[in-house]
C-alpha cells in the first residue's frame, strides 16, 4: 500500500483526522500500540490517521497500516515530543474537519466516529473529551474475528474500571481552535488539563462524551520512560515541574505564588455532557468550579490579596478570585 509521506499534499476531506506520537513498540507496550492503531483504522467512517515520531516501530507501523508518518517533531531538553508542534503539524497536514490527539494505547470505535460528527454538526467551535475504561489486555487483539469488538466491549463491561475525570486520554476539537501553545512535553502531566481549561478560556463549547462513548485504555506501567514504573516517580521530574509552570503561561506569577492548580482542569469542567440521545448543559462544572477554589482557602485570599493590590482592582478581583476568564 502506498503511505503519504509528510510533504505530500493533503489528501481529500475526511470527518476525521486523528493524530498520536507513539512509544517504542517493545514488548508489551508495542503489543497494545498495534491494538490501538488497529483500532482506529477500523472505525466507521474511516479517520485520517497520522503517526509522529522516530521511536522504534513507528515507522514500520504506519507503513504496515497504510498510514502517514511524520519523523520530524521538536522535543524538549530531554528528548519528549512538544504538545505544541505536534498540534501544529497536524493541523497543517491533516485533511479532517476535525482533529483528534488520542494516546496510542486507546481504543475506539465506530461510536467514536459517531459522537465527533453530533458534536460538530452542533457547534462550529468544540473541544470533545470524555472518561476511559482501564482493562487489562495483554494479546494482540484478533481483528479477524467478526466480533471483535463485541469481545472487548464485553471485557470493559465485567473487568473494566471507569477512570476519574482527571484522566484524559483524547482530545477532538474543531479545525483551528488552539492559537500557538506554550512547549508543553507530551505525556508528562498537566499539558491535558491546560488543554481543557485553554478551550474554556477561548469560549469553545467543551463536550463531555464519556456517557455516549466507549474508550478502552490497556493498562501498562511506566517503565518505558526514563523515570521508573510509577506515575509519582515521573510527577518528582524535572519534566513534569516544568509542565506546571508552562501552564501559567497567561500569568507565570501563578507557578511561584502556588496557583498552577487554577489550570488544572478535568473532565468535570465540560460545560457540556453528550449522551446517546441529546447535548445537555453540564451544571457539575460549577460544582467543580467552586470545589477547585473553595478547598485551598488561604490560596483564594492570597489571590484576593494580589487582585486588589493591582490597578483597576475593582473588575480584575472578580475575575481573578473566581476563574471568570474560563468561560
Amino acid at each position: 500500500m502506498s503511505v503519504p509521506s509528510a510533504g505530500e499534499p493533503r489528501a481529500p476531506s475526511a470527518l476525521l483526522t486523528i493524530f498520536a506520537t507513539p512509544k517504542r513498540f517493545d514488548g508489551h507496550i508495542g503489543v497494545i500500540q498495534r491494538n490501538a492503531i488497529a483500532s482506529w483504522t477500523r472505525m466507521n467512517p474511516k479517520p485520517e490517521v497520522i503517526l509522529f515520531g522516530t521511536e522504534l516501530g513507528t515507522a514500520e507501523a504506519a507503513s504496515e497500516f497504510g498510514l502517514r508518518h511524520v519523523p520530524t517533531v521538536k522535543c524538549n531538553e530531554w528528548g519528549t515530543p512538544l504538545v505544541s508542534d505536534l498540534f501544529e503539524q497536524a493541523e497543517g497536514l491533516g485533511a479532517g474537519a476535525a482533529l483528534c490527539y488520542v494516546n496510542a494505547d486507546i481504543l475506539l470505535f465506530d461510536d467514536f466516529m459517531q459522537a465527533v460528527s453530533r458534536v460538530a454538526s452542533w457547534r462550529d467551535r468544540f473541544l470533545m473529551v470524555g472518561r476511559r475504561t482501564d482493562v487489562d489486555v495483554k494479546e494482540p487483539i484478533d481483528f479477524r474475528q467478526s466480533d471483535w469488538f463485541g469481545q472487548v466491549r464485553n471485557r470493559a463491561r465485567h473487568e473494566g474500571k471507569l477512570q476519574i475525570a482527571r484522566s484524559i486520554d483524547y482530545f477532538a476539537f474543531s479545525r483551528g481552535l488552539y492559537p500557538a501553545m506554550p512547549p508543553l512535553a507530551i505525556g508528562r502531566f498537566w499539558w491535558d488539563n491546560w488543554l481543557l481549561w485553554k478551550a474554556r478560556s477561548l469560549g469553545a463549547k467543551v463536550v463531555d462524551a464519556s456517557r455516549a462513548v466507549l474508550v478502552v485504555h490497556q493498562n501498562h506501567d511506566y517503565s518505558h520512560t526514563n523515570y521508573g514504573p510509577s506515575k509519582e516517580e515521573m510527577m518528582a521530574s524535572e519534566e513534569c515541574i516544568l509542565n506546571a509552570r508552562l501552564t501559567c503561561e497567561q500569568n507565570p506569577a501563578d507557578y511561584d505564588d502556588g496557583f498552577f492548580w487554577r489550570y488544572a482542569y478535568t473532565i468535570d469542567d465540560a460545560t457540556y455532557k453528550l449522551t446517546p440521545g441529546a447535548i445537555h448543559g453540564n451544571p457539575r462544572r460549577l460544582w467543580k468550579q467552586f470545589k477547585r477554589y473553595s478547598s485551598r482557602p488561604l490560596g483564594l485570599a492570597k489571590l484576593a490579596r494580589r487582585a486588589l493590590s493591582q490597578p483597576g482592582s475593582t473588575t480584575k478581583s472578580k475575575h481573578a478570585i473566581t476563574g471568570n476568564s474560563a468561560k
